[in-house]
């Protein structure tokens, strides 16, 4: 009866307890996380860079070391490794076919190989002084290939006869990245430790550059976004777009990373033919171990997620279900994303295994004319068009929960005191505070239990969370319970105890003070520049 006259009780909870940030929640990023993450270890050095195959299954190429390996994209499993590299492999490269993979090479030698078999070695191409960092093919084109070296050069080649077409001179550091234009076979960009990015023609007879662009750092990846009429280009912490089409105009700017941005690509959400086919996304990864997805239609970040190395390289899948990333450690972190229930159940699913699936009976939805529809279960599904009634659940109390119920204020101190959790003890403070009694609980201790707070105080004292809350009480306990301190051995060490922690504290204070008007005043220097 009692407890009916008592009304609904709650857990007492600490209102110094912090929020825990929440993972965002929206539908895109729900998508990027149902990508299962598997790790390839072992692969000795670190992963320069990431290539997916055009042509179904789409199997992706990584290189590492003096080395090429191309893996399955479905069962992550090495299919076979080139291995005739004398030095630091870089920048591997489908065709569009998906039928030759090139690569270039610290020794300045171009490679083609049959991207089907390791054994047939189509053709080097030789011209370069410097190592290779860049390789592509062109969009469209299967008979050409461009790549730039760190002797400033980018060159244009016929991979038939193993001829240097052109020279395109204009950059004047290392060329460490590029991208064919999906808008036409003829035009590529080029990105330089120059800090620019020049944009070719091979149908301009003067072999000039068509355009050119300062990002401000030096150039790490370029990329075209899908239209061909967008430049994405990575430098220092920052990815910039701009507008070819406007001759070279810059539309935004985002700098989102914290150390370099080593890589960019382009990725779609959705699979070929739906209504999010076309929904574009700028994936960019950092030395800072994070993997950035930019909404370059709404100019903003929509995910991120944190890996455990810096970053060096990254691909996606043109079915929307492989995301690959190299580290610099040796680490290739592969995302596989889940086939949905639409795509099994697709047209001819079914015949790939020679077997048909069998349709499942509908159950009957049971109607108020029926005698078994009262008759229901607790465990029956509602319908549609039914009314929940919930039951609320019921509450489980602690015991200092039970005693502040019962009004036994000090045995509930005491109780949470012999517990191993401090939110829960300060919590019980907080409510007898509320309730004007816990200077009179701390009063009433007998001399084991003002151990057990005195204990309580020291371990907890300098604690930010709770210290704002148990500095003023520590001072009111020693204060209040002067007297019995002076009497007892046991609790003089805990005072004694409880003085150097509070000390420390003060120390470590004025260093943090010292650090801060050391650093304040270059941070207000390099924030004017």
């Amino acid at each position: 009866m009692a407890d009916d006259q008592l009304g609904k009780t709650f857990p007492v909870k600490s209102r110094l307890k912090p929020t825990p940030k929440k993972p965002s929640s929206s539908l895109e990023s729900k998508y990027w996380r149902s990508f299962k993450t598997q790790q390839i270890p072992g692969l000795v050095s670190a992963i320069t860079s990431i290539d997916f195959s055009p042509d179904p299954p789409h199997d992706f190429a990584s290189t590492f070391s003096a080395s090429v390996t191309l893996y399955n994209s479905r069962t992550l499993e090495s299919k076979f490794k080139i291995t005739s590299f004398s030095d630091v492999a870089y920048s591997a490269t489908f065709r569009s076919d998906g039928k030759l993979l090139a690569a270039g090479g610290e020794s300045g030698i171009v490679q083609v190989f049959d991207a089907k078999s390791k054994s047939d070695l189509h053709r080097k191409l030789r011209g370069h002084t410097r190592p290779v960092r860049l390789v592509r093919y062109p969009r469209f084109d299967k008979l050409h290939l461009f790549s730039g070296g760190d002797d400033s050069l980018v060159k244009y080649w016929d991979v038939a006869s193993e001829t240097e077409l052109l020279s395109l001179q204009g950059h004047k550091d290392y060329v460490r990245s590029g991208f064919a234009s999906p808008a036409s076979s003829d035009m590529f960009a080029t990105g330089s430790y120059d800090h620019t990015v020049r944009v070719w023609d091979i149908r301009v007879s003067s072999l000039n550059s068509v355009m050119e662009v300062n990002h401000g750092k030096p150039v790490e990846d370029v990329v075209f976004l899908p239209s061909g009429g967008l430049l994405a280009t990575a430098g220092g912490n920052s990815v910039k777009i701009w507008d070819v089409m406007a001759g070279g105009k810059l539309v935004h700017t985002v700098e989102s990373h914290n150390k370099t941005v080593t890589s960019l690509c382009v990725g779609k959400i959705g699979r070929d033919g739906g209504e999010e086919s076309q929904k574009y996304r700028l994936f960019s990864v950092s030395l800072d171990g994070f993997l950035k997805v930019f909404d370059y239609s709404a100019l903003k970040i929509t995910h991120s997620m944190r890996y455990p190395a810096p970053l060096l390289s990254v691909g996606f899948s043109l079915d929307c279900s492989v995301r690959a990333i190299g580290t610099s450690n040796g680490i290739l972190f592969v995302g596989k994303r889940k086939k949905e229930q639409t795509e099994i159940d697709a047209p001819g699913a079914d015949k790939l295994f020679g077997i048909r699936s069998v349709e499942e009976p509908e159950n009957r939805v049971l109607k108020p004319t029926n005698f078994r529809y009262f008759h229901r279960g607790q465990f029956e599904k509602p319908s549609e068009g039914d009314y929940l009634v919930k039951r609320l659940p019921k509450v489980k109390l602690a015991e200092h929960d039970k005693l502040l119920r019962k009004f036994r204020h000090k045995e509930a101190l005491v109780s949470v005191l012999n517990g191993k959790n401090p939110q829960n003890v300060v919590a019980v403070m907080e409510e007898l505070v509320a309730r004007k009694k816990l200077l009179k609980c701390v009063s009433n201790l007998d001399m084991e239990e003002l151990g057990l707070l005195l204990g309580f105080l020291q371990r907890y004292v300098t604690m930010p969370r709770f210290s704002g809350f148990l500095m003023s009480l520590t001072k009111k306990v020693v204060e209040l319970r002067a007297e019995d301190v002076r009497t007892s051995d046991l609790l003089k060490d805990h005072v004694r105890n409880l003085k150097r922690s509070v000390e420390e504290e003060i120390r470590i204070q004025q260093s943090m003070q010292e650090i801060q008007g050391i650093v304040s005043p270059l941070m207000m220097i390099a924030g004017r520049r």
